[in-house]
């Protein structure tokens, strides 16, 4: 991924070594592949919630496989066995801008589909399973992943188009608002609840054991709540380096910013070898799964 104009500022751009940006991919990749394997063959995780999170792997595989592949690419454009103003090198550079891009947009989906999960777990937790069947979970990741595969042949297609970048900011500014508002109502709400069950008799069982399970599914939602913490963190400077393109492509001030581009994409990435580890630091049963992976012990019990 490349920026598209001239850095005429006196900031110079800083420069991240290819191998930083090679081990990132390589390790992300690793790991985002230990969480798929880990949810496909732990029946335990055959659950609406691992799915999105599965979900959500799959796509930062994908940023991470493409990133790597990019990198292997500059590397073999320096040592002279690719030419990088080749028509061929440049229609596969689009692809895979196209296929991060793609990432991107499959993983705001895939946080607002946990986001609704928890929120149907925790207030209407009596119903959830009714609601939130395997078969409607199935539906709803084919069309995540269909509306993310158009979406990346329109990026291939209309890559340079200023129209593609001012729609993909607008995508990111309302899917931010629309997932935190939807975090923001459902710890509110929970916390009204809390008191409400609070107030009632301590000696009501079944009080107590509801009190326990939405404890529970709100330990669920701080953990996705941090992982998507990590994700705006991560992919916010990216989508102000788009911005600025569009509004101020020549001013001095915003390309000493632009300078920073190369920072932006090792964050940017760097999203997709953060999550796992949250997943491991915040989720019981994936983390115990990591473990009888990595020990190779007792694994055939979950397949």
């Amino acid at each position: 991924m490349n920026a598209t104009a001239v850095n005429q500022s006196d900031c110079p751009e800083v420069k991240v070594p290819v191998p930083i940006f090679f081990t990132i991919g390589v390790v992300s990749l690793a790991e985002n592949l230990l969480v798929v394997v880990a949810v496909i063959h732990n029946r335990n995780l055959h659950a609406p919630m691992y799915c999105f999170i599965c979900s959500l792997a799959a796509f930062n595989t994908i940023a991470s496989l493409t990133k790597t592949w990019e990198t292997l690419m500059i590397v073999f454009a320096d040592v002279g066995q690719l030419v990088k103003t080749g028509s061929s090198e440049q229609k596969m550079d689009d692809v895979m801008d196209s296929l991060l891009c793609m990432s991107f947009v499959g993983s705001i989906f895939s946080f607002l589909a946990i986001a609704v999960d928890r929120y149907i777990t925790i207030f209407h937790a009596l119903r959830y399973h009714n609601i939130m069947t395997m078969r409607r979970t199935g539906a709803i990741l084919g069309v995540i992943w269909t509306t993310c595969g158009v979406s990346a042949m329109l990026m291939v297609r209309f890559f340079h188009s200023n129209f593609i970048m001012i729609c993909f900011v607008i995508f990111f500014v309302v899917s931010l608002v629309i997932i935190c508002f939807l975090y923001v109502y459902m710890f509110m709400l929970a916390r009204i609840h809390a008191r409400k069950i609070a107030a009632l008799p301590i000696s009501n069982g079944g009080n107590s054991r509801h009190q326990r399970l939405r404890g529970n599914s709100m330990r669920g939602a701080l953990t996705l709540t941090i992982l998507f913490g990590a994700f705006v963190v991560c992919w916010t400077p990216f989508f102000i380096h788009l911005i600025i393109i569009m509004v101020c492509p020549m001013n001095p001030y915003c390309e000493c910013y632009r300078s920073l581009f190369q920072l932006h994409v090792v964050l940017l990435i760097s999203h997709a070898l953060i999550d796992p580890a949250i997943y491991a630091f915040r989720i019981a049963e994936l983390r115990r799964t990591f473990r009888k992976m990595l020990l190779c012990s007792d694994w055939r019990r979950y397949s």
